[in-house]
């Protein structure tokens, strides 16, 4: 057993007071001959585990390591490690201890009665982030909800526990807290109400969804693994003030916000949550509903920070997310990747990583969201993969009608406009689906492509 200093971690300009004192209990368990999954290092599971406790503004205590080659018997750690744990909190008197693995219902009731200390595992501690993080009524429905199922078969607490006001998930409550025996018929049943609840919000969403589609801003969407930068990104790109602190989960419900590309295009940018090694099945499919827009984004940014040493990693394990969404990293034309952090690198590790760069198959660029480096050359990019899918129209417009023109000025990009006595015409590049919207609305113009190849547009085929 190894107990390790945690140092606070500075929150920036975000002010918020300390949720308690937390002990991290880090089991290590023997590697697997072969494995495809994402197993980080011993020390950077611990760096993640005391950013999860920040992010819920907890001080950490001390870091603890316990080497388990066998589980012990309904307490997952052996006597002798839970007796010197034990002899750790009877001394320094935490709050809680936080055990950065997933432990069974007998497993958590033995440990806080060996302890004498509320303990929350893995899954408990990122439920209780995203009950702090989730800001529309889409996002608190599904934290209760994953919260309810986290729950039914442990007898922590009753689940009026999850309205409370200070918000979170409700696995924090102090030592000597009377435990409610809970009632798993009110259980299923809130679990049953709050599925129609999603049910009805969702169905909400996709008459949005519908109305927005009316309206042909693409969609632009970021994914990533939590805390590679996607929300400072976000930000430079928007202007928006977007929470985007150094905390694992800082964006919990998907943000939309408007965005002017160079030669005039608007896009709405969306920005989701991070996603993470390990996350228990039931919540991926509680929050699949935030990741639904990159489903059927127009483009996806692939968010990586490539200053970290399990970067590539890092990348398995968003494909896998992505692939149960429908969207396969290597092969969809959608997909750029945005190499975020380049700032973080030194001077022999930046080359490299631009030698890789230029290797790569698909289309790559390298940014800081915290200095701006990149970005216009990201918003480049973003404007040559749409343009892919567009084509050069002759648009004929009568010159009484004012209208059709202010159509295709609003929604389009206008190449050039000539005119005469009777009508104006204008070269414009669209996709096929717009052009034949502009069609339906104004049949008294003229509208048909471009076979001429000398109005190829720049950007377009990338």
């Amino acid at each position: 057993m190894k107990a390790k200093k945690a140092t606070s971690k500075p929150l920036g300009d975000f002010e918020q007071k300390s949720t308690g004192v937390a002990l991290i209990v880090h089991p290590v368990f023997p590697l697997p001959a072969k494995s495809d999954r994402f197993v980080p290092a011993v020390e950077d599971q611990i760096e993640e585990a005391t950013g999860l406790a920040h992010a819920i503004f907890l001080d950490v205590l001390d870091v603890v390591t316990v080497t388990i080659n066998k589980p012990a018997p309904g307490y997952l750690i052996g006597k002798g490690n839970r007796e010197k744990i034990g002899a750790m909190v009877e001394a320094e008197k935490p709050d809680l201890v936080i055990v950065n693995h997933n432990l069974s219902p007998v497993q958590q009731r033995n440990l806080e009665r060996a302890w004498s200390v509320k303990v929350i595992d893995r899954t408990g501690l990122i439920l209780e982030i995203f009950g702090e993080r989730a800001q529309t009524k889409e996002g608190k429905i599904q934290v209760e909800l994953a919260a309810l199922e986290y729950q039914k078969s442990r007898l922590i607490r009753s689940w009026t526990h999850l309205e409370r006001q200070r918000g979170g998930a409700g696995f924090m409550g102090g030592p000597g807290e009377t435990q409610l025996e809970i009632d798993r018929r009110i259980i299923v049943d809130r679990i049953a109400r709050l599925k129609k609840d999603l049910d009805h919000v969702r169905r909400n969403r996709e008459l949005q969804k519908r109305s927005r589609a009316q309206v042909p801003f693409p969609i632009v969407a970021h994914v990533g693994y939590t805390n590679a930068g996607k929300s400072t990104l976000f930000n430079v790109l928007t202007g928006a003030q977007v929470f985007a602190e150094d905390l694992p989960f800082a964006t919990l419900d998907p943000t939309m916000r408007k965005l002017a590309l160079p030669q005039g295009e608007e896009v709405i940018l969306a920005d989701t949550v991070g996603f993470i090694a390990d996350l228990p099945t039931h919540l991926v499919a509680a929050f699949r509903s935030t990741l639904e827009q990159v489903s059927y984004a127009d483009i996806i940014l692939h968010v990586r920070d490539i200053s970290s040493p399990d970067h590539d990693m890092q990348k398995r394990e968003v494909a896998l997310i992505l692939n149960d969404l429908g969207v396969d990293t290597d092969s969809d034309p959608r997909v750029i990747e945005v190499w975020n952090k380049i700032d973080a690198l030194a001077g022999e590790d930046k080359d490299i990583v631009l030698s890789q760069a230029r290797r790569q198959e698909h289309d790559v660029v390298l940014v800081s969201a915290l200095q701006g480096e990149g970005v216009d050359s990201l918003c480049d990019m973003i404007q040559a993969r749409l343009n892919r899918h567009k084509a050069v129209y002759r648009v004929i417009i009568p010159h009484h009608d004012g209208k059709a023109l202010s159509w295709i000025h609003a929604k389009a990009q206008v190449i050039n406009v000539d005119s005469d006595d009777m009508r104006q015409s204008a070269l414009v590049l669209m996709d096929p689906a717009l052009a034949g919207r502009f069609r339906q609305a104004f049949p008294a113009c003229e509208c048909h492509a471009e076979e001429d190849d000398d109005y190829h547009y720049a950007g377009k085929g990338g």
